[in-house]
């Protein structure tokens, strides 16, 4: 059987991995703040990304569902959680701002970020981080 799969069924392993994923956002929004503070903005929203990532990923563990790839898991953001109105449709817009944002910087030559453009991304990162934990409570 799947390792991912034995800790989904377990509730023990699978409460300490939500709260493992909830605690790299937070260091991840942390980071994001300390990057965009040392002006340097396309690592910082790499960072921003991520953050929401890890904690959308504790809510996918919560439920009981892992995924392998970013886009995957961006599907289930709206399938799971958009569609189905456990989510506003504005933090799935917002994911995929974040989701193509980090895209562009990390994959596209001669993209740069303003700092203002980067100061409502971390502003809202921290918005969806805490829709993340209302879905966990």
């Amino acid at each position: 059987m799947n390792k991912d799969k034995d800790k989904l069924t377990d509730p023990e392993q699978r409460e300490i991995l939500v709260r493992y994923w909830m605690e790299k956002s937070e260091e991840s929004l942390a980071s994001a703040i300390s990057e965009f503070q040392a002006k340097r903005l396309s690592i910082s929203v790499r960072t921003i990304y991520y953050a929401c990532f890890y904690a959308f990923s504790a809510v996918l563990w919560n439920e009981g569902k892992v995924f392998r790839k970013h886009s995957a898991v961006r599907g289930a953001l709206h399938r799971n959680f958009v569609k189905t109105g456990k989510l506003d449709m504005k933090w799935g817009r917002f994911y995929d701002i974040i989701f193509d944002s980090r895209q562009r910087g990390d994959y596209q030559p001669l993209v740069k970020f303003e700092p203002e453009q980067v100061r409502q991304f971390i502003e809202k990162s921290k918005g969806f981080v805490e829709q993340m934990k209302k879905l966990l409570e």
